[in-house]
């Protein structure tokens, strides 16, 4: 293997990769905008729920719960409806995201110290978002129920109670951009090594210049090191520029060893580069190419853990999440981000990704030699 004739078509790929206006601006301009829009736009962080309230008691007990809700910083009263129509109706067209009806009888039953009912409609289209929203509502509503307790019983009541004192480690203030910015290093990286590896091989074809390369003094093997080196430094370059946005500009916590990081994307990059070698070996056209491309993406985000928990999935599926190379990357960048842990513990995910990188790297190369051949 001739390291002179790898470097001179090393330097042809990068000559003729950044000489398209447009693979420039895949590689500049895409990174970006992928990580302002998960930092910024994906977000599950709620700030402001939006309340239509329905007081059919018009007392002093139910302005009380009007007054619990309006003082929070969370919740905005944008509606006070008139009948429980108007609550359904706001609900419907997505004007509220909570409907709160008090009943009637509310102050009279709290009078007689009997239980008070109030209704909480919630929208469920966003499942999620609704079981978080109710449970804000529930601890309003929580702490008002111990003020009219108080109220009602003035004098003191000791009893027996369960002191809980939650911390949470590592995203201490649970802010979705500690979750998702670091798993963009990832996506990235995986985004950029497989499409441009994949339409790589692809590009000699339609030019004619494959023929070419086959009857030159350049070898099976110094073909594909040639070929793959230039995406390899692209990645590691993107991976560098986009983890110090994240670091310097979303205030994203780094706590754990950086170099630890620069191998787990080195051993990732076995995985996607394979798979984007295979694509564009198997591939007639680019088009073809760039939706084998998609195919491949698109499975890789789902049964990732990227958005969706690996443990609510069906046992089936979760299987078939070990073959995929971005579970464990992502496990290994925000343990490293967020955790600062060593290979002490992510070791298994190291071992995961390099058996699972040289198997497919393998034999995408060997694949591809029999058909350069």
């Amino acid at each position: 293997m001739s390291v002179l004739r790898i470097r001179e078509f090393v330097r042809k790929e990068f000559i003729v990769l950044f000489r398209d206006t447009r693979n420039r601006r895949v590689l500049i301009v895409a990174p970006i905008i992928m990580l302002l829009v998960f930092g910024y736009v994906v977000n599950y962080d709620i700030r402001h729920i939006r309340v239509a309230l329905l007081d059919q008691s018009r007392t002093r007990e139910s302005r009380m719960v009007m007054d619990a809700f309006s003082g929070n910083r969370i919740f905005r009263i944008t509606q006070v409806a008139h009948n429980p129509k108007d609550v359904e109706q706001s609900l419907l067209k997505g004007e509220v995201d909570i409907g709160i009806r008090i009943g009637p009888e509310f102050s009279r039953n709290i009078r007689k110290k009997d239980t008070a009912e109030i209704q909480i409609l919630a929208d469920g289209s966003m499942s999620n978002m609704a079981s978080i929203r109710i449970a804000y509502t529930v601890l309003i509503l929580d702490k008002l129920n111990r003020d009219l307790i108080r109220e009602l019983y003035p004098q003191r009541m000791d009893y027996g109670k369960i002191d809980a004192r939650i911390r949470t480690w590592y995203n201490p203030n649970m802010d979705s951009q500690n979750f998702f910015v670091p798993g963009i290093v990832a996506f990235v990286v995986m985004l950029i090594a497989l499409l441009l590896t994949s339409i790589a091989i692809i590009k000699e074809k339609e030019a004619g210049t494959m023929e070419q390369l086959i009857v030159t003094p350049l070898r099976p093997v110094e073909f594909i090191v040639g070929k793959t080196i230039p995406y390899i430094i692209i990645s590691l370059a993107q991976m560098i520029v986009v983890t110090i946005i994240a670091v310097f500009w979303f205030q994203i916590p780094l706590s754990g060893n950086v170099m630890l990081l620069f191998l787990a994307t080195c051993l990732f990059l076995l995985s996607t580069l394979g798979v984007g070698l295979f694509i564009s070996t198997v591939s007639s056209t680019q088009q073809q190419a760039m939706m084998t491309t998609f195919f491949f993406i698109l499975p890789f985000f789902m049964l990732s853990g990227f958005v969706f928990p690996i443990p609510n999935m069906p046992e089936i599926v979760q299987w078939l999440t070990y073959l995929n190379p971005l579970r464990y990357f992502l496990v290994i960048i925000r343990g490293i981000f967020l955790k600062g842990v060593g290979l002490d513990v992510l070791w298994p995910q190291y071992v995961a990704l390099t058996v699972l990188g040289l198997f497919v790297f393998t034999g995408a190369v060997r694949f591809h030699r029999k058909r350069l051949d």
